[in-house]
């Protein structure tokens, strides 16, 4: 046999046999060798046949021609029979096949994998470097791309040591990832590695690890919420509650049947219970926003637009208080990508907020520019005229419940979460919110938005 090498595509080598000429001619020349062997072998049925026809010719008539011819024709099959030896196996010899390449048909499996979970997830190689990221990874961590490093993007030591150990033992580790920037997220990571039962990872050539993310945030913001509510709920609505309970007591009891006494105690009662009314009203939105903080809108906003309507809805308190609402705006359409109804909140809060402590001023004014600060790109003025406010409270007007004055703004039917309520809904927008204010010059808040 003649062997013969071919490689195939992927690395794979075979091994072809091819028959040989020579060996033919060999097998031709010893025939006849073959024949007398056969003949050997057989020579006891031989004998036996022999006796039996010159029996069969001795007494059972048979003409002894016929008896010569038909041992003649047994003996020939005999002869030319193929003798009953073993078939001679080819020499072989180890053939060490070169393995298939992993490249397409591994990356594609694993990158279906990963986009068939609905949670973000990440596939990373022995390195520890991104090699697949599915889209809802892409969407919660736009930051990181191929190639690199998750540890060194993701800078959290639980992290670092849950992918070391994963690649050196081959264990699956489950921690809680806490992030505060750009917004305060919680999640459960899954570091387990990609092998198939019964193989030791300790002697893999190529280490695969898939890491996933469940998010906790809104679990964590339901409870944080539940917690806040309560507490702050029943810090302000203790006073207005006990007044209404007061002029309940004087209705039932002295004011009975003083009619103007009644009627100026229900005018009372009535405002304490619009003013718990809207407090919540503005605890129940601050939840809202808050649970949904982490998730970025999705929506398309036309804000040139929406201002105008903000004013138009605001005229009649800016006549109330004697002050014009100037906007400020570009030629053409502003379009950003947002959630309508929490802009539209957001600067109905400022400009009214403009309206209220503004008053000494003849006007407030709204302006709309682009900018380009490191992502940003449209920024919102609210400007009033009004007294301003002491340096030392400007970082903290954003607080919940922070009154500068908290009397003046009971008397404005303030309830002390409206820059709250713009704060989280500008970090949920990934933007920001810069106030700047001096004695006796007014008040500047800049919301800027991507």
């Amino acid at each position: 046999m003649i062997e013969t090498g071919r490689q195939h595509k992927g690395g794979t080598k075979a091994l072809i046999l091819l028959p040989d000429m020579e060996d033919t001619e060999m097998e031709r020349r010893d025939a006849p060798r073959n024949m007398l062997a056969n003949l050997r072998s057989q020579l006891g049925l031989l004998a036996v046949l022999a006796i039996l026809v010159a029996a069969f010719v001795m007494f059972g008539g048979l003409r002894i021609e016929i008896a010569l011819i038909g041992f003649a024709l047994f003996t020939g099959l005999v002869a030319l029979r193929p003798a009953p030896i073993a078939p001679a196996l080819p020499e072989t010899r180890r053939v060490v096949l070169d393995s298939p390449p992993r490249g397409a048909d591994e990356e594609q499996m694993l990158a279906a994998m990963a986009e068939a979970l609905g949670d973000p997830a990440m596939v990373l190689d022995q390195r520890g470097a991104v090699v697949f990221r599915n889209g809802a990874a892409i969407r919660q961590y736009p930051n990181i791309a191929d190639d690199q490093i998750l540890s060194l993007v993701l800078r959290d030591p639980q992290l670092l040591s849950a992918i070391e150990g994963a690649l050196r033992d081959g264990a699956l580790f489950s921690f809680e990832l806490h992030q505060t920037i750009p917004n305060e997220t919680w999640d459960r990571v899954v570091v387990a590695p990609l092998r198939l039962p019964g193989t030791d990872w300790s002697v893999a050539s190529q280490r695969r690890l898939l890491v996933t993310f469940h998010s906790l945030t809104a679990l964590k913001r339901v409870d944080a919420m539940r917690s806040d509510f309560i507490a702050n709920a029943s810090h302000e609505l203790r006073t207005p509650l006990a007044s209404l309970i007061g002029f309940i007591d004087t209705l039932l009891g002295p004011a009975a049947k003083d009619a103007a006494a009644r009627e100026k105690f229900l005018g009372i009662m009535r405002g304490q219970a619009d003013r718990m009314s809207r407090l919540i009203d503005d605890l129940l939105s601050l939840s809202r926003i808050e649970m949904y903080q982490h998730m970025r809108p999705t929506g398309t906003v036309e804000l040139a637009g929406l201002l105008r309507e903000v004013r138009e809805g605001l005229q009649t308190q800016a006549a109330a208080a004697e002050l014009r609402v100037e906007l400020r705006l570009p030629d053409g359409p502003v379009s950003v990508t947002g959630d309508r109804s929490q802009l539209y909140e957001v600067f109905e809060n400022l400009i009214e907020n403009a309206i209220k402590y503004g008053a000494g001023g003849k006007s407030v004014e709204v302006e709309l520019a682009r900018i380009d600060r490191g992502g940003l790109h449209h920024m919102v003025s609210v400007i009033d005229h009004g007294p301003g406010v002491p340096p030392e409270h400007v970082p903290r007007m954003t607080e919940r419940f922070y009154r500068i004055d908290a009397e003046t703004s009971r008397k404005k039917k303030g309830t002390g979460l409206g820059l709250a309520i713009v704060k989280h809904i500008v970090q949920r927008h990934r933007g920001q919110v810069s106030i700047r204010s001096k004695l006796g010059e007014g008040l500047r808040v800049d919301v800027l938005l991507p």
